[in-house]
């Protein structure tokens, strides 16, 4: 017993010292945060310069912050609009040689760089991808530690980036590294100095955040100037189901002048062709300048090559630079505007850009993916995508594709009725090749209902209809991998899932009445009356779980009691035991209490009464930090995760539009900025960043209906190009200081609400919003009526 009780001491003490080292890092890292943000690479060289609208994105914007949940995740590397490949530095901590401090791979606050690698996931909570690290290097072969990461030291001074390219000068060893890529070809360019070696490393088995890697394989083609292989790898999501397989083929512009492999044990000096979990080769050069040409592929290796040869070609890095640039400006260029300042006008552009970045196109140029099944599946008329962060992006980034990128859009919902045919049922958080099942809900509902009601119909929304019906119903079928909806039979029976089924029951609650209402929409159209009516009753469980007393949404126990222990202000991410925040997800109750975006009268009816709901949305605002979360989210307004980010729209619901501009002017101002923090939290695949475009705009979606709740613009002017048709947004008497909206007029005509439909706008027209210094009501609370 002694024993055990000193066993006991020395850990609680272990742990405490654990503990203060992280402080102590976190301390030294906002230090030198602090001390960096002046850094901020350039994007222009004079040989290398954006277009001219990229001219305007910063592509270090989300990357730096104070991990986890604060921190953007974003990356600074080179892609294209929704590429297979993404093309960036990974980077290792400063104080504890570790490089699992950011999930895309690249950390702000880092000052060493390990490589080069081709895959990672655009703004997220997972670390996943990492594929095929190349590292340039003038150390002799024989002086090179294969076990350890080979590190470069860097500064962001050395950095420029522009969307399509990115470079870094690695001043120690005298070599500039610049990248760009096609849409599954990333393509290297190393600059070496006149004397010393010149040695590639190309790690095969690596991964972002150091996640598990198996069945490495390598072969050197020292005839035709290739190296080829592929990897199996085990990442946040890619462990969920069996991990996942890569193929490259790699092209130089001139012979190995040496080459050799590790195996994870021994190195094999000429080398052609070898297997191993742990796998790195070097390859030795004679020439000052070599480019690499590399193709990759989730079919095979002749795919990867015919990915290559159909994308790139002869190309050079000029020419594929350019292409690169040309397809970033048509994307950019779907919504011009005017007015701003120039910093507001940079963080619009950055956010535009963030919002192209996923989903990730899947399918080789063959048509040829690995679909759900694991099988090897043809597509016809429409590009595979997956990487579909749906419950983040459901809210902000599919509304935005449904305006502006229909196409891709419309590819999308493909891809997710297929997903459904090969598992078995709808994803929540599609990645590669399988289910990740993370977070909650099932937000594919909304996105499928959404687009469909925006017009979106070329694609097979009967059978996408049947599995959502499937998975709003009944428990997931035996056959699928998907989580589907987690305690739904609970859900279904007591109108609201019991906190005694499992975790997140309150938030469950919330997000399957808002999947349910979507779905009752679509039946609507699809003129399923006997199911609107059902799922428009489910629609309305969300009031079950709402406490008349405390004035929030509180979890019960299957006998219709409130669970006792409530501290609305708690943290998840600071409740260690779950004692009180055990049935709500990443947030506290009081943001969660916002919760119901798509029945504001409904919600608002649950209150006390009007001025109470006015009062406390109010306080809600008043009491978050004006600054950018820093350390932690806080308890009160926190932008940085998505389940309240629609609450500032939520004013118009109580006549209150003014407090809907104000508070949404107030987030635009103090929740973005162009550094390298910049945004409140994870990107999320560009969700915080298609918030941005929008309420910029002027107008925020209820997602999974046709609703446009109406804020105030930040810009004088903006026009979409919504595929043959053009939105324009103007504005009257405008001033940077006129914050609030005096009246709006659509096609010229006024409009007596604060809201509009997607078919009022789809055909294009003119949306104008008159300005004014001070507050103005803009409807007459006599007679304003929500549709919502």
């Amino acid at each position: 017993m002694k024993l055990l009780k000193k066993i006991a001491k020395i850990t609680v003490i272990a742990i405490g010292m654990a503990i203060c080292l992280v402080l102590i890092a976190i301390f030294i890292a906002r230090y030198k945060y602090n001390g960096i943000v002046k850094a901020t690479p350039k994007n222009q060289t004079e040989n290398s310069s954006p277009g001219e609208l990229g001219k305007y994105v910063n592509t270090f914007i989300g990357t730096g912050g104070f991990p986890y949940w604060v921190c953007g995740f974003n990356f600074p590397g080179a892609t294209v609009p929704f590429g297979m490949v993404r093309l960036s530095p990974e980077t290792m901590s400063f104080y504890n040689n570790t490089k699992d401090f950011s999930t895309s791979g690249y950390y702000y606050g880092d000052n060493k760089i390990l490589g080069f690698s081709h895959s990672r996931l655009a703004g997220t909570g997972a670390t996943d991808g990492g594929h095929f690290l190349f590292t340039p290097t003038t150390t002799a072969s024989d002086k090179i530690d294969f076990q350890l990461d080979y590190a470069h030291k860097f500064s962001h001074n050395d950095e420029i980036a522009f969307p399509g390219y990115y470079r870094v000068a690695l001043k120690k060893e005298g070599i500039v590294a610049e990248l760009t890529t096609t849409e599954r070809s990333g393509h290297h360019q190393y600059t070496f100095p006149k004397e010393g070696n010149r040695n590639l490393l190309v790690h095969i088995t690596n991964t972002t955040g150091n996640h598990r890697a198996k069945e490495g394989f390598v072969n050197i083609l020292p005839k035709k100037n290739e190296i080829e292989g592929s990897v199996r790898t085990f990442g946040s999501f890619a462990s969920r189901f069996g991990g996942v397989q890569v193929y490259f083929v790699a092209k130089f512009d001139q012979p190995f002048s040496d080459y050799g492999i590790w195996d994870g044990q021994t190195l094999h000096k000429k080398g052609l062709s070898k297997k191993s979990d742990s796998l790195k080769i070097y390859l030795g050069f004679a020439q000052e300048s070599i480019n690499a040409k590399v193709g990759i592929s989730h079919v095979s290796i002749e795919n990867a090559r015919l990915n290559l040869e159909t994308e790139a070609g002869h190309l050079n890095f000029a020419e594929i630079l350019q292409m690169a640039k040309d397809k970033w400006e048509r994307k950019l260029a779907l919504i011009k505007i005017e007015g701003g300042s120039l910093e507001e006008k940079k963080v619009f552009y950055s956010a535009l850009y963030r919002s192209f970045q996923m989903p990730t196109i899947f399918n080789d140029v063959n048509g040829e993916y690995k679909g759900f099944d694991k099988k090897i599946h043809q597509t016809t008329d429409f590009n595979y995508y997956t990487d579909l962060s749906l419950w983040d992006t459901f809210r902000t980034v599919h509304p935005l594709f449904n305006l502006i990128a229909k196409d891709e859009q419309r590819d999308m919902l493909v891809s997710l009725v297929e997903m459904s045919k090969q598992g078995g049922s709808l994803p929540r958080w599609p990645s590669g090749y399988g289910y990740s099942n993370s977070m909650l809900g099932s937000p594919a509902d909304m996105v499928i209902a959404e687009s469909y009601l925006k017009g979106i119909r070329n694609f097979d929304v009967h059978l996408a209809y049947k599995k959502m019906r499937q998975v709003a119903l009944e428990p997931i079928p035996k056959d699928s991998s998907a989580a589907g909806r987690e305690e739904i039979d609970g859900y279904i029976t007591y109108g609201y899932c019991p906190t005694e089924f499992g975790d997140e029951a309150v938030s469950k609650t919330l997000e399957y009445a808002w999947a349910d209402h979507s779905i009752s929409l679509l039946a609507k159209e699809l003129e399923l009356l006997e199911d609107q009516a059902l799922f428009q009753s489910h629609s309305k469980f969300y009031k079950n779980v709402w406490n008349p007393d405390t004035q929030y949404f509180q979890p019960r126990h299957k006998d219709g009691r409130f669970v006792e222990k409530f501290k609305p202000l708690q943290l998840t991410y600071t409740d260690w035991d779950h004692e009180y925040t055990k049935d709500y997800t990443e947030g506290s109750a009081l943001q969660w209490r916002w919760a119901v975006p798509y029945d504001t009268k409904g919600l608002v009816s649950l209150f006390k009464d009007k001025d109470y709901f006015v009062s406390e949305l109010n306080n809600f605002f008043a009491k978050a930090d004006p600054k950018k979360a820093t350390w932690t989210p806080g308890s009160y307004y926190w932008h940085g995760n998505e389940p309240d980010i629609h609450a500032a729209y939520l004013f118009n619901a109580v006549d209150r539009p003014d407090l809907t501009q104000k508070w949404v002017r107030w987030i635009l101002d103090n929740k973005y900025d162009n550094s390298y923090v910049g945004i409140d939290g994870n990107d999320d695949a560009g969700t915080l960043s298609a918030w941005y475009i929008f309420s910029s705009l002027g107008f925020y979606p209820i997602a999974g209906t046709d609703i446009y709740q109406l804020g105030a613009p930040l810009f004088k002017n903006a026009v979409l190009q919504m595929g043959v048709n053009q939105l324009t947004i103007n504005t009257e008497n405008y001033d940077p200081n006129n914050i609030y909206v005096k009246k709006v007029l659509l096609n010229s005509r006024p409009l007596d609400r604060t809201w509009i439909r997607h078919e009022e706008i789809a055909n294009g027209g003119q949306l104008t919003f008159v300005m004014a210094k001070e507050p103005h009501f803009l409807i007459n609370q006599q007679s304003s009526k929500s549709t919502l």
